[in-house]
């Protein structure tokens, strides 16, 4: 008689084949997730070690700025304790984006290897739809993509600081907070300007380096003009000399001579070159002794007024009104003829030449 296997024969293979796929979708999936772990632990690391680097890097800059910013007076213009600021502000702030950059592209990269690891094939059907939402989110956000980039750039290049008096096109004022976004410019009325970096196609930094005092005086025509300017210029360089202004003062003042003739009145021009955050200052200290002066020779003024030349005028006295003085340089002639006596040109001259 022959036997027939019954039905726990199956029913036990099944079952054992059923928990030996569990088995192999749980080491699967734990393996997956160790990677995943893994991949989450190692981008924690190299995150904190790019922050660290960063970091460290900033605090050495800084903390050089610091040491740097205890000089003399008579380096002021390029080591005063206002450039130092402006190293560390400027420092500071790109490492907050380098912190940002940072942690967006450690934290998506993380995402994209973890999505890799979990899931293999979704990557793949994803691709199409993230690259049509990364189209529209560009055509959408390059006005604020724009913005930040050139706010990098005005950052990293130094062109606006904290405490600047500038002139954006958009607004004038002072400068109270560099974004990268938006920079706020206060004018002199008081309200607040918020200027989209991405707008801002120019900028005239009134507070960097240097700046020049330039004050027209007017006396009358039957005035004697060599004891104007010469009374004139002894009032500005007593201004060099004295204790309290001779650190803001760079150079010593010129007189451009006589600038027009404005129907009875002569125009005469004086320029004094002076540390940009000290000009206004200067500029009225100056009015002041030069009224003193010309008033002592027994001359009335008819107009005393600060002028900003722009434009031709300002381009063409960039340089200021005097002339370099060259001396004559021999030409070498035949024997026995007499040597002639040409000047030597100027090799600043050349350069203008177009």
């Amino acid at each position: 008689m022959r036997l027939v296997p019954s039905e726990t024969t199956d029913s036990s293979g099944s079952t054992s084949e059923f928990w030996d796929n569990v088995a192999s979708a749980a080491m699967t999936i734990g393996w997956r997730a160790l990677g995943a772990a893994a991949i989450i632990g190692g981008a924690i690391i190299i995150a904190w070690l790019l922050r660290l680097l960063i970091s460290r890097v900033v605090k050495r800059i800084v903390e050089g700025a610091k040491l740097r910013a205890n000089v003399a007076d008579t380096r002021a213009i390029e080591n005063s304790p206002l450039a130092s600021v402006r190293i560390i502000q400027r420092t500071r702030t790109l490492g907050s984006i380098l912190h940002n950059i940072v942690n967006v592209t450690v934290v998506v990269i993380t995402l994209l290897l973890v999505m890799n690891v979990l899931a293999p094939g979704a990557l793949g059907s994803l691709a199409l739809l993230t690259a049509a939402v990364g189209a529209g989110l560009g055509f959408g956000a390059q006005n604020i993509v724009k913005d930040v980039l050139n706010g990098i750039l005005i950052v990293a290049e130094d062109q606006v600081g904290i405490g600047d008096v500038v002139d954006l096109g958009l607004a004038t004022g002072i400068v109270e907070y560099v974004a990268i976004r938006v920079t706020h410019v206060r004018d002199v009325n008081g309200t607040l300007w918020y200027v989209r970096n991405g707008e801002i196609t120019r900028i005239g930094n009134m507070s960097q380096g240097w700046s020049r005092v330039i004050i027209d005086l007017a006396v009358p025509a039957d005035a004697d003009l060599p004891a104007v300017e010469k009374a004139m210029l002894a009032a500005a360089k007593s201004l060099t000399s004295d204790q309290k202004w001779r650190t803001r003062v760079l150079e010593q003042p010129e007189i451009w001579g006589l600038e027009s003739v404005d129907g009875d009145a002569l125009v005469v021009r004086l320029v004094m070159k002076t540390r940009a955050t000290a000009k206004d200052d200067v500029a009225q200290e100056l009015r002041v002794r030069l009224r003193a002066a010309i008033t002592g020779l027994g001359v009335d003024l008819a107009q005393l007024s600060s002028v900003t030349l722009t434009g031709l005028e300002g381009a063409q006295r960039v340089r200021g009104a005097n002339p370099p003085t060259t001396a004559p340089t021999s030409v070498a002639t035949k024997k026995g003829a007499r040597p002639v006596w040409k000047p030597k040109k100027d090799p600043a001259a050349e350069d203008d030449t177009p």
